[in-house]
């Protein structure tokens, strides 16, 4: 058989799955490359607005949908004919949305993944999850320093997409790709996956600096010595180098950990400033990053590598450590050469 015949077809319809700010974003997106794209959303009130044209006034206020994306609240019309799926409901749901596709799409469907996590039951990572859960879809991963509004405006956008198979990884790409919207190939998912999990649960830190107000420097300080854990346990699982000092690693990171348009960043403001984890869980506004730390944590200490920032969140989530007294655990540990 030729190369040729092996490539996948190209990928003229999208499914997206979930119609939270960054599904409505990438459906957008999708749309705007040219593709006949539907979105699922649970709720009837967001596919009726999207369906209409008027948007996602409960998501992204103020963002005109300029592209026909259709919607619908039926999970089989939505991969009906699918040629791609991007799923883009929050990581701990991975496994749920997982089996609800399985039975539904077609064997072999490329299933972007577009949440960031580690599943925090298991300790694996998005596309493990998937695997479980649809063994017969075949995992991607999507992932770079992109907030949802910018990409719903059109604002230009560089991110990774990642997948075992390269032909995918560059059929996907191109399917995505548009003049404000610049997906770069990989063939990385763990890479892309461990700079999209650890990120969330770093941002958590440097939040908590900015709300105390203990300046650039120590923000600056914090992210670099983030990255340096990030880079190790990465490393030590097997991801490349250039991965993690690309768009989905490095680049994720210096946007999350530097503006309050993250969750995670806003997250760890809200604590700095004296804010409780249980007073945020009231409120709803748990970030991905709190659901992560412990089983972050918990991973690299299995593999033996050193993440005293990751280490130092986990246990003032858990109320094992107020924010002063973990700075104070970080500037005292003891001096060391930089690695």
């Amino acid at each position: 058989m030729s190369a040729a015949a092996n490539k996948p077809a190209e990928i003229r319809r999208i499914a997206v799955i979930g119609g939270g700010a960054w599904g409505s974003a990438l459906a957008l997106t999708a749309a705007r490359a040219g593709r006949d794209t539907v979105l699922w959303a649970r709720d009837a009130e967001t596919v009726a607005a999207v369906a209409s044209g008027r948007g996602n006034p409960a998501y992204l206020p103020d963002v005109p949908f300029d592209a026909r994306v259709a919607a619908t609240t039926d999970l089989a019309e939505a991969l009906d004919g699918a040629d791609a799926a991007l799923l883009v409901t929050p990581a701990q749901t991975t496994r749920a949305m997982g089996a609800a596709i399985a039975p539904l799409a077609r064997s072999g469907l490329p299933v972007v993944l577009c949440a960031k996590g580690i599943e925090r039951e298991t300790g694996l990572l998005p596309a493990q999850v998937l695997a479980e859960a649809a063994p017969r879809c075949r995992a991607a991963i999507l992932s770079g320093p992109s907030f949802a509004a910018d990409v719903a405006r059109g604002l230009p956008t560089a991110v990774t997409l990642a997948a075992e198979d390269g032909d995918m990884a560059d059929a996907l790409a191109l399917a995505l790709a548009g003049r404000q919207f610049r997906p770069y190939a990989s063939t990385d998912p763990l890479g892309a996956q461990i700079g999209g999990a650890l990120k969330n649960v770093l941002a958590i830190a440097c939040g908590a600096v900015a709300g105390k107000g203990w300046g650039a420097s120590a923000l600056a300080a914090l992210t670099a010595r983030g990255f340096a854990e990030l880079s190790r346990l990465g490393l030590t699982l097997g991801a490349r180098p250039e991965t993690l000092t690309g768009l989905s690693g490095l680049g994720d990171l210096v946007l999350t950990c530097s503006s309050a348009q993250s969750r995670n960043f806003a997250f760890g403001i809200a604590l700095g400033e004296g804010r409780t984890v249980d007073e945020l869980a009231a409120t709803g506004k748990l970030a991905e990053g709190v659901h992560s730390a412990a089983v972050a944590v918990d991973l690299a200490a299995r593999h033996e590598v050193e993440m005293p920032i990751a280490a130092a969140v986990a246990d003032v989530l858990a109320g094992r450590l107020g924010v002063d007294d973990a700075l104070e655990r970080l500037m005292t540990r003891p001096l060391r050469r930089e690695t």
